[in-house]
């Protein structure tokens, strides 16, 4: 919802920008302030910030964050026009305080957005997939359940230990730095669901929840997965983290999913030598044929 409104004040900020820069004389006459010198040059000035906030506000990924440049703006156009309406008299002064309580109102939505997206930043980095396998579903949940089978498949884990019926201790190979960190099973519901986190002060802020379920007509088990990276702070630092094992977190859900799919179903992992996905596989300038390079547990 953050980035919707965000993406609506970047097409207003594109519709103001537009006019300003079109028709300057227009737009000062209508929030009163044509007699002031240079007045369309200012207009001019403005209706190029403006043009900046719709390009930052509509072609960034996460626009929200952006919106604090529009408060700012809305700052610097109530200071002209409290100015404006304290000098000015008649209809003059009435066209000023209608655009100033305009201005007024823009700005209370564009610090919402801002607002919005700085918690939006902060909040931890939320991931999720899911995908089906043919396998019965108690089967997929017991293979899952034994903690140690885990790294078959996520090749960003080294080892997986258990310590007892609820911790563990994970570690993890970057590619610039090994990780290690103890996790707990915080809910456990047999056949059905797993959710763990990691234990705090242990190293790394993660937390986890698989499910499985029968797949459609009751032929398989759709395992649905969401991670969350909640390295302290902020959210592209979490981002951060989640990247140090290889890839983007969410393609790397992806890619493990389907990695457990080959294991349950045909036993084994098969990954030519120079796929990039993992510190498991060798990279080397040419690829080889396949290989299997992991298997049951």
């Amino acid at each position: 919802m953050t980035d919707k409104l965000a993406r609506a004040l970047g097409w207003t900020s594109l519709a103001l920008g537009a006019a300003q820069l079109a028709a300057p004389r227009a737009v000062t006459r209508l929030c009163g302030v044509d007699d002031a010198p240079g007045a369309t040059t200012v207009a001019r000035l403005v209706g190029g910030r403006e043009l900046l906030h719709a390009a930052l506000l509509l072609g960034a990924k996460n626009p929200a964050q952006w919106a604090w440049t529009r408060v700012a703006g809305d700052m610097m156009d109530l200071g002209v026009l409290g100015r404006a309406v304290a000098n000015r008299a008649g209809a003059r002064r009435t066209r000023a305080l209608a655009a100033l309580g305009a201005v007024a109102g823009l700005t209370a939505l564009d610090a919402t957005c801002a607002r919005g997206g700085t918690a939006k930043a902060k909040s931890p980095l939320q991931v999720r997939a899911s995908i089906t396998i043919n396998k019965p579903r108690e089967e997929v949940y017991r293979f899952w359940r034994e903690l140690e089978n885990l790294p078959t498949f996520m090749v960003h884990l080294d080892s997986v230990r258990t310590i007892d019926q609820r911790r563990s201790r994970w570690r993890a190979k970057g590619p610039i730095v090994d990780l290690e960190w103890e996790a707990e099973i915080i809910d456990e519901r047999g056949g059905d669901l797993i959710a763990w986190r990691s234990v705090p002060g242990t190293g790394v802020a993660t937390a986890g929840l698989v499910s499985f379920t029968d797949g459609p007509g009751g032929r398989g088990t759709v395992v649905d997965v969401s991670l969350e990276y909640g390295a302290p702070g902020h959210r592209r630092l979490a981002a951060a983290v989640a990247r140090m094992f290889g890839e983007h977190p969410e393609q790397q859900v992806r890619d493990d999913l389907r990695r457990l799919k080959q294991v349950m179903e045909t036993g084994e992992v098969v990954r030519s030598e120079g796929s990039p996905e993992g510190h498991r596989a060798r990279r080397q300038l040419h690829q080889r044929p396949a290989q299997p390079i992991g298997g049951r547990a």
